[in-house]
């Protein structure tokens, strides 16, 4: 068969031809098809639109949401527009011969239902409704559907093991074909916390295999890959990014490439802008990715704060023992710490602050924020006790020698250069051009920062998208600050962006003044 030519139409498909049209609208992790409402197929078919469609070309098929048009220079009669990322999975150029059909109704919806009705689902079900998740056959409003029901109805443990073992099954699955395999997580929630990207250089260095995938931000200020982007490539195939981690011992990428539970992909682009993020979900996704990636052994840290994910310990206890109940029965050993969460870690928010932070630790610069330095060594010294021939207690002298001997610092420029490096100077870094300072208005002690408000200021200004914008604390928690003394300084590269920044701080700084003894208590398990 020609390979430039659609495949022949199923049954009940049109041979209707039509050509492929690139249509330049992100529609972030939903694939959308685009027709002229005068189009003959359109009429002919009976399509409507936000309908699932199916479409064809070249021996590929995606399932899309229709979106009917009446502007041809979106879409004329004859084409059939595919978003940016469908039209990427289609693999062919501008003008490709094409098929459309109507999509089959998803299998799993009867489960669906079932779950909406409040009922609680089976191992099969689960499989089926997130097979179809994965393919696309579910449009945005049956998403937010499953999202809500399994929000409100609280998933038991058994469906979160359930929903996990399905997540973990579709997509890829990596096997490194040793023990251990490392990695490190941390439920979010907790600005400028880039400790993997000291984990991962001090735990590779000691030998240990620690091939750490990473997302980028959603509605944070930055993820560990657009960190981790300020410094090197991290969009890498994964053949080359499994020869950097059998070369070096580790690295630093971004997790889209791989392919790895795909359906937590689309899941999070619903759950993200409903604010939902419920210990069941919760679970499911972050244990599914690291099953897939192939990891065997998972340190898990949970920060606990006034304005973190989770506010108390009886509510962090609660969700380890979910977190240990799925992990035991996915064969992966985990390791969960409970960790200070009353502030943002280091003293940037943002890529190039993040970044400055990370590196001046890495050299042991005098300037490094210590609270990065003890907490990352800290998880990297749980982290060598999953080594058989590491005594448990004896992990983190061990983090600290590798830290302090500069061997942590030639790995990360190891693994920097093989993912190919990029220039930057933590002397003086790339921050965005423009800035102001938010002033204290009272005397008094920092009693409390909030993790939510630093983090909106931060994007506001720009991050993650603008590398060099954020924010950088001049004031943590204890400190002492007079009135009219900078607590931050904001960076921004547009004059909007940075007036936006000002009125968000302005209206509310994110820092609370007092007295010594009004701190919030620390909950921590070091």
């Amino acid at each position: 068969m020609n390979a430039d030519l659609p495949s022949p139409p199923a049954e009940g498909e049109t041979a209707f031809p039509l050509t492929l049209r690139r249509v330049a609208v992100d529609t972030y992790r939903e694939n959308v098809a685009y027709l002229h409402r005068d189009c003959a197929i359109y009429r002919a078919e009976g399509f409507q639109a936000l309908a699932k469609v199916e479409v064809r070309a070249n021996g590929r098929r995606i399932l899309a949401t229709l979106n009917v048009v009446d502007d041809p220079a979106i879409v004329g009669c004859g084409e059939i527009g595919l978003s940016i990322d469908a039209f990427a999975q289609m693999g062919v150029a501008d003008g490709h011969p094409a098929m459309v059909a109507q999509a089959e109704p998803p299998s799993s919806i009867p489960a669906l239902h079932r779950k909406i009705a409040g009922e609680r689902l089976g191992r099969e079900d689960f499989r089926a409704i997130v097979r179809d998740i994965a393919e696309h056959r579910y449009s945005k409003i049956e998403l937010t559907a499953f999202v809500v029901a399994s929000n409100q109805g609280e998933l038991d443990r058994e469906e979160v093991l359930f929903l996990t073992e399905a997540m973990a099954a579709v997509g890829h699955r990596l096997d490194w074909r040793e023990r251990p395999v490392v990695d490190k997580h941390c439920i979010g929630g907790i600005p400028g916390n880039r400790t993997s990207m000291l984990v991962v250089p001090i735990v590779a260095a000691h030998g240990m295999l620690c091939p750490k995938t990473s997302s980028r931000a959603i509605t944070s200020p930055a993820g560990t890959a657009d960190t981790m982007e300020v410094l090197a490539n991290v969009e890498l195939p994964m053949e080359v990014l499994s020869d950097i981690v059998r070369a070096h011992r580790g690295c630093l990428a971004w997790g889209g490439t791989a392919h790895l539970s795909p359906a937590d992909d689309v899941l999070i682009s619903v759950e993200r802008p409903l604010s939902i993020d419920s210990p069941g979900q919760m679970v499911a996704s972050i244990l599914s990715k690291k099953v897939a990636a192939g990891s065997t052994h998972l340190l898990l840290d949970i920060p606990v704060g006034p304005t973190a994910k989770v506010r108390s310990m009886p509510e962090a206890q609660r969700l380890r023992k979910l977190f240990e109940f799925v992990a035991g029965r996915m064969n992966l050993a985990i390791d969960v710490v409970i960790t200070d969460g009353r502030q943002p870690v280091g003293n940037g928010i943002g890529p190039v602050l993040e970044a400055r932070d990370v590196m001046r630790v890495l050299e042991n610069d005098p300037r490094a924020p210590n609270d990065l330095r003890q907490k990352a060594l800290r998880l990297a010294g749980r982290m060598l006790e999953f080594d058989p021939d590491v005594r448990g207690g004896d992990g983190f002298a061990i983090a600290r020698d590798i830290l302090d001997s500069g061997r942590a610092l030639a790995k990360m420029d190891a693994i920097i250069r093989a993912q190919g490096a990029k220039p930057f100077d933590h002397n003086a870094p790339r921050l965005a051009r423009l800035s102001f300072e938010l002033q204290a208005e009272a005397d008094g002690v920092v009693i409390g920062i909030d993790n939510h408000q630093l983090a909106r200021v931060a994007r506001l200004a720009g991050a993650p998208k603008v590398q060099g914008a954020g924010v950088d604390l001049l004031k943590k928690l204890g400190e002492s600050v007079r009135r009219g003394e900078a607590l931050y300084r904001v960076h921004a590269d547009y004059p909007a962006d940075l007036e936006f920044a000002r009125q968000a701080a302005q209206r509310a700084s994110g820092y609370s003044l007092g007295e010594a003894g009004e701190m919030p208590l620390l909950f921590v398990e070091f």
